[in-house]
């Protein structure tokens, strides 16, 4: 997997995404909604609807950003959610929203990634990362080691962006990445490269077939995906 970084500086790719996702964290959630004109939120649900079935108590969210998907889980009735993400400026609006949603004793955010995380072994029933993995600086490593925390016969949900193949959406995802995100990313966020990485950490991602088989290659079981959006992005399920 090509290696693309936020910035051209000599720091590592955790610390130039952090500083991303500080930089950008004040409009994130309304660009999200402008640039995908809110069909993000969508993806999301389908994703709570498949892990449904497992009955969660334990969920771990992974780059949670500022809380959508750990505050969507919430659907599951779950004891306990823990959220982590590197990039404090995006969690303190995560920590507004769940405070808003009085949710505090089931929710709650700290610093953490996927490579890194130390909470115990066979510990979280599901674990979500949500437009996070290609973003890891080690991809197999944060893959393996949600693997050694996930309980047995636990269930990893991966919603991520794709590169659609198929005419049109193919011409209009190459145009809109090109022109309109950029643009409008520069406008609102005012951090020049943060919504041009966006459409390059996309290209050099390995999605669907390549990371289902990248997935077995860690040790996890029954990886599949499906895709939403026109094939705009993809949803990831694995067993422990």
């Amino acid at each position: 997997m090509k290696q693309v970084t936020p910035y051209n500086t000599n720091e590592s790719k955790k610390e130039q995404v952090a500083q991303m996702f500080d930089n950008i964290a004040f409009r994130y959630d309304f660009l999200n909604s402008l640039l995908s004109l809110g069909i993000h939120k969508g993806w999301r649900k389908k994703c709570i609807e498949l892990i449904a079935p497992r009955n969660p108590k334990q969920i771990l969210d992974v780059a949670t950003g500022t809380a959508d998907f750990a505050i969507g889980a919430m659907k599951l009735n779950p004891t306990k959610v823990i959220g982590i993400d590197i990039s404090e400026g995006m969690m303190k609006y995560g920590r507004k929203k769940i405070e808003e949603l009085h949710l505090e004793k089931t929710i709650t955010l700290q610093y953490g990634d996927a490579e890194t995380c130390d909470l115990p072994d066979n510990s979280m029933d599901v674990i979500t990362v949500g437009f996070g993995v290609r973003n890891f600086e080690n991809l197999e490593k944060g893959l393996a080691n949600m693997l050694r925390i996930l309980k047995p016969n636990g269930q990893l949900c991966v919603l991520e962006f794709a590169s659609p193949t198929k005419f049109p959406i193919k011409q209009f995802y190459k145009f809109h990445f090109k022109f309109i995100t950029p643009t409008v990313g520069k406008l609102f966020s005012k951090d020049n490269r943060a919504y041009t990485y966006l459409p390059e950490s996309i290209k050099a991602f390995p999605d669907n077939e390549n990371f289902t088989a990248i997935l077995e290659r860690v040790g996890y079981k029954n990886a599949s995906f499906s895709s939403v959006g026109w094939g705009l992005a993809s949803i990831y399920l694995a067993d422990k």
